[in-house]
């Protein structure tokens, strides 16, 4: 039940990157130009209530790291055109990308350091350009669970190590960066393994957590982690107290260093295609198999312990990576993603 009260914060963006994200050559369906990444979010209207913006990924043929000023100065006109800003911004780190693991050689590493600079670059450019109020520079590992696990210790403290370099290139523009947690990256796929990476980096004013419900429910799960599962092996999904007492401690652990939110929905499987090895399924909302309360569960990161929004977070993001393209291109997709997404303003936000 959609409720569209008198708060206007956290401002609602989509995100471009499910778009590209597991899509294009030698995957199952064509990737989704950019274009048509904002005009599907620019057109979706729940009662008056639309979209502010579309957070996006910094990879062509979306938008090139290497984009100029003028080029970067047409993609504001192409976002002012449809009312709307952009925020976070996915840096490219990926080897397949021209960046490099994060866990690697030193050119590897610095290939990733690289890959943020230029991010950060853009970051400032849109900033200048009156069309990015807000957000951060995502990054991950860029390197797998499998590699990771060759060497647990030394290949943490090779990501820890590497992380620092990057922030002291985000703290030059004046940006933070927020470390993705999602299973599918080495020194990532796992809740404690990545309050390690947090906690030995050690600067919270420039490297936070990026949370996504769909990905932290896998971290409950024990994906790719078994050990550090929150909930038992023979959990069942009726049993929603234990669930919750779950939940409260995945969050609790990672809420403080938390400075990017994905609303999303996850039917608690995992699915790989593209480059992506093995990552959460993410659902549409009202998808029958989800496993979240999707308001309930976002209202754990935006309320703090005493459960007073934190608002720490200016905008939310729709992540809804490896959708068909056929249910994204159904503007009843979109209505739906954002009727989520006001719900939880709504419950959880705040007016100013």
């Amino acid at each position: 039940m959609t409720a569209t009260n008198a708060n206007n914060f956290p401002k609602l963006h989509n995100a471009a990157w499910p778009g590209v994200v597991g899509k294009g050559p030698d995957t199952p369906e064509p990737l989704i130009d950019l274009q048509t990444m904002i005009d599907l979010t620019a057109a979706a209207d729940v009662d008056g209530v639309k979209f502010d913006g579309l957070d996006l990924f910094l990879c062509a043929p979306h938008v090139d790291i290497d984009s100029t000023d003028a080029d970067l100065a047409r993609l504001a006109d192409r976002l002012r055109a449809k009312n709307l800003v952009t925020g976070s911004l996915v840096a490219p780190v990926w080897p397949p990308a021209g960046g490099g693991s994060a866990m690697g050689d030193a050119t590897q590493r610095a290939q990733f350091v690289t890959q943020v600079r230029k991010a950060c670059r853009i970051g400032q450019t849109l900033k200048k350009l009156g069309v990015r109020p807000d957000g951060v520079i995502r990054i991950d590992s860029a390197g797998g669970v499998a590699d990771w696990a060759k060497d647990p210790a030394g290949n943490t403290k090779r990501i820890i190590e590497t992380f620092s370099q990057a922030c002291d290139v985000a703290q030059e523009y004046g940006e933070r960066l927020a470390a993705e947690g999602e299973i599918c990256w080495g020194g990532m796929h796992s809740w404690r393994t990545m309050l390690q990476v947090l906690e030995g980096v050690g600067r919270p004013k420039v490297l936070g957590f990026q949370a996504d419900m769909a990905h932290t429910l896998l971290y409950m799960l024990g994906y790719n982690a078994p050990e550090d599962r929150l909930v038992p092996a023979s959990f069942d999904w009726k049993d929603q107290a234990t669930f919750n007492v779950g939940y409260t401690k995945l969050v609790a652990a990672l809420r403080p260093w938390t400075i990017d939110f994905h609303v999303a929905q996850n039917d608690a499987t995992v699915k790989g295609q593209g480059t992506h090895d093995k990552t959460g399924r993410h659902c549409l909302p009202r998808d029958p198999n989800g496993k979240l309360d999707i308001t309930w569960a976002a209202g754990q990161w935006l309320r703090d312990a005493a459960g007073q929004p934190t608002r720490t977070i200016r905008h939310i993001c729709w992540d809804g990576c490896m959708f068909s393209n056929d249910v994204m291109h159904k503007p009843g997709t979109w209505n739906s993603i954002l009727a989520a997404m006001i719900d939880v303003r709504s419950a959880h936000g705040w007016h100013e």
